[in-house]
């Protein structure tokens, strides 16, 4: 899986501009995590425009947003191991069943019971 990292610098001057340039960041498809390091913002995601995110986030904004870096990273997957369990060679989940032929009527004479 490769991912993208970009490096945005924009100007925040208090919380409310900070929740709001994370938000947008956050709301664009394919990103997997933000971060805020002072003035800049670092996105990570899978498939992302970074010119895309820079043009929304300039809307949003309303302020001077500029792309510092774009650098893609390489993550490997983890693999997970199946882990097999066997039972005990003495347990035996076969349902057994036992057949028995029905007898014969007790009054000994052939023909249907239900008449």
């Amino acid at each position: 899986m490769i991912q993208q990292k970009m490096v945005l610098r924009l100007s925040m001057a208090d919380d409310k501009r900070r929740a709001k340039a994370l938000r947008t960041a956050v709301s664009m498809r394919g990103v997997v995590s933000v971060k805020l390091e002072g003035d800049k913002i670092v996105v990570v995601g899978d498939g992302v425009d970074s010119v895309d995110l820079t043009k929304l986030m300039r809307k949003k904004m309303c302020s001077y947003v500029e792309l510092l870096s774009v650098a893609e990273e390489k993550k490997e997957e983890k693999k997970e191991e199946k882990v097999e369990m066997s039972w005990p060679n003495h347990v035996s989940f076969v349902p057994r069943y036992f057949y028995s032929i029905p007898e014969e009527p007790a009054f000994g004479g052939p023909g249907c019971i239900i008449l």
